[in-house]
């Protein structure tokens, strides 16, 4: 095992007092759900990375005990996204493909990923568009019919993600892994997937219309019925 340093100690210590901190102040509230998504909502984004950390954690408690609040919950992740991983213009972004989003953001995203879908209410969608999760860790997230349009997924890794009928229009997938992934039916017209890892993936009646496939990979594929009008190739 690793030896921890003092400095690590002492902020392995104050991370743990800040999310001690935090859930008791939700205990005053003798544990009533709606008392706690209110404090859960008015501290998360608000103070440190610690502090939102324990926050959805608890958000996550109360959308599998408390099944009414769901998607509320899912919709205040979602926006806890946008709002503090805004998608960056091209030229304000460095190409390092090895860049990984915030602690708090990835924590976000990993429950919006294994929430059970089958709480979400009909005629719902999951918004993630223009958005910044460059390395982001997404192995085997649900994000079906997700509105990822003109996100920055750059280096991330879908390993066998659900993808099916996403609208990825414009988004940058360039070096993501997505491997075995479910893009049936995705939107991905002008989608930079250059360099991409797309081995065993399902791209069964997908839009490529004007996307960049420079050196992405396609072993074993599933490509019947995909649109590649205008599709590039190669530089």
């Amino acid at each position: 095992m690793k030896n921890i340093s003092p400095t690590n100690n002492s902020q392995l210590s104050k991370i743990c007092l800040r999310i001690y901190a935090f859930h008791e102040k939700v205990n005053q509230t003798q544990q009533s759900p709606k008392q706690r998504l209110r404090i859960a909502s008015e501290q998360l984004g608000n103070n440190t990375i610690e502090t939102s950390l324990a926050v959805i954690n608890d958000l996550e408690q109360i959308a599998h005990n408390h099944p009414q609040y769901h998607w509320i919950i899912i919709d205040i992740l979602t926006t806890f996204v946008r709002e503090n991983a805004p998608y960056m213009p091209q030229e304000e972004v460095t190409s390092n493909l090895r860049a990984k989003v915030r602690v708090d953001i990835q924590a976000a995203l990993t429950v919006i990923a294994r929430r059970d879908a089958n709480k979400d209410p009909e005629n719902e969608q999951l918004d993630l568009s223009h958005t910044d999760m460059r390395g982001a860790n997404l192995n085997g997230a649900n994000l079906e019919q997700t509105n990822l349009y003109q996100a920055n997924l750059a280096g991330a890794n879908l390993r066998e993600a659900n993808l099916a009928g996403a609208i990825l229009s414009a988004a940058n997938l360039q070096g993501a892994n997505l491997y075995l992934a479910n893009l049936e039916g995705a939107i991905l017209s002008a989608a930079n997937l250059s360099g991409a890892n797309l081995s065993g993936a399902n791209l069964h009646r997908a839009s490529l219309y004007l996307a960049g496939l420079h050196g992405a990979i396609l072993n074993n594929a599933i490509l019947d019925g995909a649109n590649f009008r205008e599709t590039k190739f190669s530089k």
